[in-house]
């Protein structure tokens, strides 16, 4: 459900709004709505912080030593940023190194510094590497000396006078530095990055040290943000925010304790309210999925969690559909639920998934999309003849044991979008919204889009004028009262809806392209058996004899392959039902403030 929240302004004197900030930090229920950007330098510090942390997290784990904070920290973060400072310059600096001594190895051992003397005793020399025809074209005059090629170039040293400009991209510099003082600045900066990561290796048992520096630092940050965002007037601070309603009580006790005066109301359509949800039992499972997928329903929008989860169970049994696939799911869970010793919400969101998706694979006799499991009669006893994806175990035509499944999809989408405008019927009926009229109206269209969804795909046989005549006359309803709203009279409801009637018209063209769009799963599904057919009949041949591992290697690689796939359906496909036609039919933007209490994480 989401939290009924209360509007709060909090005003102090502005000599005392440290104190103010802190008190309110404390308790950590206010979601402060008006804050300023990022101090800059508590930002760098915190990225900083951040980049040390990830550097040590490279190294092996070490047995954690005791948190050091303070200035024990600083000096410590101060040596390691130096350090890895210092470990960027010397690979910066051994690369050019490197690059030198493969520039000069082919004329082996020689002191550069000679030929810079034998410049300043007037024999000057200048080197080049080139093309056989630029050489071949040089000017005969030009004295030279012929050096051993470089990179399949011509090397050469010309005495006297440079070439002219147009070599120039051909001139070589020769590096300050011979191949053994090469070699030995290379070691020397080698045993130096040796000390560095013997540093960096230690270091790593001080990341919770840098755990806890990174919140209170990110505490500071964020404080400074409200701080600079409080609105100052007349001497005095006032600070804006929201909290849950259960929570009115701690506050005020707060208030009167450190004597803040305050201003409550009830949140208007125009303030951005934020949106805390909170999961029962049952629906926790889907937080995980709803932080991943960075959806936060609108402070006056529905909580659809449990729908969400019912719909998404079905439609992920249906888009895998292989029971032997959700059996390795459901084995897979039992392993992390083993491994993590306690019972997490992905934990438990994996074991309805893979139970649902056993049931389903095993109602329509998939294992491993081979046939071969109809011949065992504890599979086939499972199997519901009507939907089966191998009917002639049962005497049932291919096309109608087709057209059984994809009148199931249809019937799934008319039951979710029918129930999205229930949802809206309630609420308005609540609201004492005379609008719930047109919501009923879409009602009887959803239901009589689906009958003609069933006659164009599968040619059942239905009323036509009927179903034409109920839509027509929903589309009319909607525009008469679907601009009908409290305190709004009839006649301007009526304007309303009648200045919408051409978006009402495209928005029913939609809803049968929701309706229509649950095929989907049957489509995906039938996709999936396929390839899992493909791949056993690839495979087939080859179990037995001297191609049995060559066999196995198909029909692992092909079955992963169908399960990845699967799983990304479920996300384009699966997600997309809920979030898309379900939430559209609702209303639902997912434009929601995340509720974000302003506390201390340390």
């Amino acid at each position: 459900m989401i939290v009924k929240m209360k509007k709060i302004i909090v005003v102090a004197p502005c000599e005392r709004k440290a104190e103010m900030l802190s008190g309110i930090r404390d308790m950590g229920v206010l979601h402060v709505s008006e804050t300023a950007a990022a101090n800059p330098e508590l930002s760098a510090k915190l990225s900083q912080l951040n980049r040390i942390k990830s550097v040590l997290g490279e190294y092996p784990k070490l047995e954690q030593k005791s948190v050091v904070t303070g200035r024990e920290f600083e000096e410590m973060d101060n040596a390691l940023v130096a350090a890895l400072e210092e470990k960027a310059q010397i690979s910066n600096e051994i690369t050019r190194l490197k690059i030198a001594r493969e520039s000069i190895a082919a004329w082996g051992d020689f002191d550069p510094s000679q030929v810079l003397e034998l410049r300043d005793m007037g024999i000057p020399f200048s080197f080049y590497l080139m093309g056989k025809k630029e050489l071949e074209a040089l000017d005969p005059e030009v004295r030279y000396i012929a050096l051993k090629s470089i990179d399949k170039k011509c090397a050469i040293a010309v005495l006297g006078a440079e070439l002219d400009a147009s070599f120039a991209n051909s001139r070589f510099n020769l590096p300050p530095m011979g191949l053994s003082q090469i070699d030995a600045d290379l070691a020397k900066k080698a045993a130096r990055l040796d000390e560095i990561e013997k540093l960096f290796a230690q270091s790593a048992a001080y990341v919770t040290s840098y755990d806890r520096e990174i919140q209170r630092v990110a505490d500071e940050v964020v404080f400074k943000s409200v701080s600079d965002g409080a609105a100052t007037e007349d001497g005095f601070t006032l600070i804006t925010g929201f909290l849950p309603e259960e929570d009115l009580g701690t506050f005020k006790e707060k208030a009167k304790q450190c004597c803040w005066a305050y201003a409550v109301d009830d949140p208007t359509d125009e303030d951005p309210t934020p949106t805390k949800v909170r999961y029962n039992k049952v629906t926790k499972m889907m937080q995980p999925l709803f932080d991943m997928l960075g959806t936060v329903p609108g402070y006056r929008e529905y909580d659809i969690s449990i729908y969400f989860m019912l719909f998404l169970a079905l439609f992920f049994a249906m888009i895998i559909g292989d029971a032997a696939y959700g059996a390795m799911f459901l084995a897979l869970g039992v392993v992390m639920n083993i491994k993590a010793k306690k019972l997490s919400n992905l934990n438990l969101l994996l074991y309805v998934m893979s139970s649902a998706t056993v049931v389903w694979g095993a109602l329509t006799g998939t294992w491993f999309g081979s046939e071969a499991a109809m011949k065992i009669p504890f599979f086939r006893a499972m199997v519901i003849p009507a939907i089966a994806n191998y009917p002639q175990y049962f005497g049932v035509d291919s096309t109608a044991a087709q057209n059984a499944v994809m009148k199931f999809c249809f019937a799934v989408g008319m039951i979710q979008l029918s129930l999205a405008c229930v949802m809206n019927i309630i609420r308005k009926w609540k609201e004492k919204s005379l609008a719930l009229v047109a919501d009923f109206a879409w009602l009887v269209m959803i239901v009589s889009i689906y009958f003609l969804a069933l006659m164009l795909v599968i040619g059942a046989e239905v009323n036509v004028t009927m179903i034409f005549a109920l839509i027509i006359g929903g589309l009319v309803t909607v525009i008469i009262f679907g601009g009908q709203a409290p305190g709004l009279s009839f006649g301007q409801g009526l304007k309303a809806g009648a200045g919408g009637a051409f978006t009402t018209f495209l928005n029913t063209i939609s809803a049968f392209g929701n309706v229509m769009s649950y095929i989907r799963l049957f489509a995906v599904g039938m996709a999936s058996l396929a390839i899992a057919q493909s791949f056993n009949g690839m495979a087939s041949p080859m179990l037995k004899g001297w191609a049995f591992p060559a066999g196995m290697l198909i029909l692992i690689i092909g079955h992963v392959l169908n399960i990845v796939m699967g799983m990304l359906s479920v996300v384009v496909h699966g997600v997309r039902l809920n979030l898309l036609e379900f939430s559209g039919q609702l209303g639902m933007e997912w434009a929601g403030i995340p509720y974000e209490p302003f506390k201390k994480n340390v």
